[in-house]
């Protein structure tokens, strides 16, 4: 025992609570306590020595190391190389360009997971706040009970458990009566667990959590009262090492896709110099001179606002869905994660149910309905609370009093046996006839019947009645009652024997009122629902049927194709992470929604982990996506916004990535062809900061119905097709505008002016990317004829810096010049063929993909 004059030095670890354990006497002299608590001295002592029972606290990135970590992005990499080169060829206003775009884009970044730390950190909360301890002010004194914060809680404390309280440590029990915990957030089971201070040494089966004289940190009291004994605090816990030993995270959808495409476009540009060099040394001998030409070239191939348009997108998404939905994201390339999502594992309990049961029936041995059950049931439910001084009925009880509608306030109580989880029963005795008392029993069937007046072969035959309501999914009571002489002696459970089968209450999970519609929702945005659950399999069956989901095969964890079904039962915190890895293994773009401890593993092996605002504060931490509710709209809502964030990154791949790859085809050939460089490197500098002026418009688009209603995922192979095509559809309209100019520079007018081809191919390139804006937008078809809002503005001043640039000093400087009124008419004449073009190639793109769907 603690010496009673000194402060004892904090114990030793000791064995970990779920290995067998010895008697709680042994515990108490192993952390030298008693059932009368520490004295204050001891526990400031074994405070300082070890440490608040808090969390561990995750680290936070600076916004220096998010500046710095956004360099890393493969599309920012290849642009800081590009600016780098363009600053060695002396290539300033390229080099300036494109470094300003560098930062621009870490900056936002930076800025906008900066903000999503911030509203995460106002969401942290301890698992419990405070706790009821019984400590002594010294070795004298009696002790006395006091709340203190959990904070302060040590190994040694002895500590009061009551209804509703949090378990703020791992705890071994001393006394328990009729205590029964939520243990969900560490196992994923939705109905509380019984637990007792059994005090005989040796292992209970079923791992540390069906152990009965052992409660954990982030469970919490759902019925009875207790007295327990801390044995672990801190970093020590079960719920705190969920921190330190979370799964490894593999490439994420958007990591995937950025690499690939990025690797399409570095071969690109590695390539495209080296020919521009060798054409112009072997062709025309200009050698090195043609080397800024050169690097502008790789530049214009470049989507160098990639970075500044994914990064607004996605953060003018996640700011969106923060003021409208209470969605925090808090790595911005999750929300794209969400938009490609098409398979998304939750559990039921919580999420489709709201983590209360409801009365279904009230039957007869017979399945017929019985009134008369459920009236019992509820003077049983309301005598108990009444009369045991309970603070508060439990969930069966409570859906049994509102099922029944105050059915018990024609009888008066007179006593009280509280649920005990040993007995599995409760009993209340209310007054009946003239000199009689009626005992009304309910509790589980297999114990309620054993205490019934009942011919074996009946009994076998309710039995099997109970069980197949509960092999249903639902929960079952059976209530009797026994009529006996008044008396003033206390009732005891000897009394219940002799009891008259009354009838089965059977209870169901009450439905999350907005899950049936959210699962059609998200059906129709063609995302599978997967439900990863711990509870019983017929359970889960019933709660999807319930909300009109076809279950399919239901699977328990660890069969085989287990990842296949639709429903998985019986799953532990690793099955979960495992069925999560083997369908992003098969190639789908995974979503986990978890609460709990036990969900930690699942969350960091999704493409993207999303947890409600009241999870558990390691769940929060290991999601990249935070519901303001645990509710399935939000999820709809995060999924239509993480599309229209990729929706309108595609646009902009598409329409960037085919103009450049056509232009850059175009002024190869002019390179072959032409006897002077076909535009100046300031030229093309200039040209490509309109253009990409003219793209900030994609982060403020709103793609088409059509665009929200698939997985959005930016596939290398399909955008090589794409801008392939496109950008040779492109060329061609090049290559036809280099006809039209050598018609008009060589024919009867003889305008042979090396100024007047820049101006005109630099005019004819912004129009036909402006017309690639407006007819390539993700979603839109061609025909619908609807004007393309910010968009269509953008390119609307493309158009005019086209057509007046030329005319401007600006253009002088530059060394454009304006172009007589005949070759605009012919340049007209070549855009609206290009455009018809575009029209026809893009319509029957349009068909083609249709028809693959």
């Amino acid at each position: 025992m603690a010496s009673e004059t000194a402060a004892a030095p904090a114990p030793p670890p000791g064995p970990d609570p779920g290995a067998a354990g010895p008697t709680s006497l042994q515990e108490l002299r192993r952390l030298e306590s008693s059932l009368r608590g520490l004295t204050e001295a001891d526990a400031e002592a074994r405070l300082g020595e070890a440490g608040e029972n808090v969390l561990p606290e995750a680290r936070t990135a600076s916004w220096a190391r998010r500046f710095v970590r956004g360099l890393r992005d493969p599309f920012t990499s290849v642009l800081l190389c590009l600016g780098l080169v363009s600053a060695t060829v002396t290539a300033w206003g390229t080099a300036c360009v494109i470094l300003s775009l560098v930062v621009v884009s870490c900056v936002l970044r930076a800025t906008g997971e900066h903000r999503a730390d911030r509203s995460m950190a106002a969401l942290r909360d301890l698992v419990a706040t405070t706790a009821t301890v019984v400590r002594r002010p010294d070795a004298d004194r009696a002790p006395r009970e006091r709340e203190i914060p959990a904070a302060e809680l040590v190994p040694g404390d002895v500590i009061r458990l009551a209804p509703g309280d949090l378990v703020p440590a791992d705890v071994r029990l001393l006394r328990a009566g009729g205590l029964t915990v939520h243990q969900g957030a560490l196992t994923g089971e939705s109905a509380p667990v019984a637990k007792s201070a059994p005090d005989v040494p040796g292992a209970f089966g079923g791992g540390p959590f069906a152990q009965p004289h052992l409660c954990f940190q982030g469970s919490s009291v759902a019925s009875g009262s207790g007295t327990a004994l801390v044995l672990r605090t801190g970093a020590r816990t079960r719920f705190a090492r969920a921190h330190g030993t979370p799964a490894a995270r593999g490439a994420s959808a958007f990591d995937r896709s950025v690499h690939g495409i990025s690797w399409v476009l570095i071969r690109f540009m590695l390539l495209t110099p080296p020919l521009v060099l060798m054409a112009g040394a072997a062709l025309r001998g200009r050698g090195l001179q043609t080397l800024p030409f050169a690097v502008a070239v790789a530049v214009g191939l470049t989507p160098e606002m990639l970075p500044v348009i994914v990064t607004t997108c996605l953060a003018r998404g996640a700011s969106l869905l923060a003021r409208s939905q209470g969605v925090i994201v808090k790595r911005l390339p999750a929300l794209h994660d969400l938009g490609a999502v098409d398979v998304l594992c939750l559990d039921k309990t919580g999420t489709l149910t709201q983590d209360r049961p409801v009365v279904e029936r009230a039957l007869d041995g017979d399945g017929k309905d019985a009134p008369e059950a459920l009236r019992w049931a509820a003077v049983s439910a309301w005598w108990t609370l009444q009369l045991a001084d309970l603070p508060a009925p439990d969930a069966l009880d409570e859906a049994i009093l509102d099922a029944a509608d105050g059915a018990w306030e024609d009888c008066e109580g007179v006593a009280a046996l509280p649920f005990d989880p040993v007995r599995r029963r409760a009993t209340a005795v209310v007054r009946g006839g003239l000199g009689r008392h009626v005992l009304v029993v309910k509790g589980a069937a297999e114990d309620v019947l054993e205490r019934c007046a009942l011919e074996p072969a009946e009994r076998e035959r309710l039995l099997a009645h109970a069980a197949r309501e509960a092999g249903d999914g639902l929960r079952v009571l059976a209530v009797a009652t026994a009529d006996r002489p008044a008396r003033t002696r206390p009732y005891t459970a000897a009394d219940e024997r002799g009891l008259t089968f009354r009838g089965f209450v059977t209870f169901r999970d009450a439905l999350a009122p907005t899950a049936a519609r959210a699962l059609k929702d998200l059906a129709a945005r063609g995302v599978t629902v997967r439900i990863l659950t711990g509870d019983h399999p017929g359970t889960a069956v019933r709660v999807c049927r319930d909300l009109g989901l076809d279950p399919g095969r239901v699977r328990a964890a660890g069969a085989p194709d287990d990842a296949a079904a639709t429903v998985v039962a019986r799953c532990t915190p690793e099955d979960k992470a495992r069925i999560v890895t083997d369908l992003r293994a098969a190639g789908h773009t995974v979503g986990f929604l978890g609460d709990g401890v036990n969900d930690v593993p699942a969350l960091h092996a999704a493409d993207v982990g999303v947890a409600p605002r009241d999870a558990v504060d390691v769940a929060r931490e290991s999601a990249d996506v935070v519901l303001a509710y645990k509710d399935l709209t939000a999820i709809d809502h995060a999924v239509a916004a993480g599309r229209r964030a990729s929706g309108n990154i595609a646009s902009y791949l598409r329409v960037t990535l085919s103009s450049n790859l056509g232009n850059v085809v175009a002024m190869l050939a002019a390179g072959l062809l032409l006897p002077f460089l076909p535009m100046l490197p300031a030229q093309v500098l200039a040209q490509n900061l309109c253009f990409d002026a003219a793209q900030l418009a994609f982060a403020y688009d709103r793609p088409a119905a059509r665009a929200l209603a698939r997985p959005t995922v930016l596939r290398p192979r399909d955008f090589l097709r794409f801008i392939t095509g496109f950008g040779l559809l492109n060329a061609v309209a090049d290559l036809a505008t280099f006809g039209v100019l050598a018609l008009a520079l060589h024919g009867p007018d003889a305008l042979d002016d090396d100024a007047v081809f820049h101006s005109a191919w630099f005019t004819e390139n912004l129009l036909t990317q402006a017309l690639v804006m407006v007819l390539l937008r993700s979603g839109r078809r061609v025909a619908e004829g609807r004007a393309p809002g910010p968009l269509g503005r953008a390119a609307a001043g493309l158009v005019a810096v086209g057509l007046l640039l030329p005319l401007s000093p600006l253009g002088s400087l530059l060394g454009l010049t304006a172009l007589p009124v005949t070759y605009h008419l012919l340049l007209a004449a070549v855009l609206a063929l290009y455009a018809l073009a575009l029209w026809a190639v893009k319509a029957r793109y349009e068909r083609r993909s249709g028809a693959q769907r």
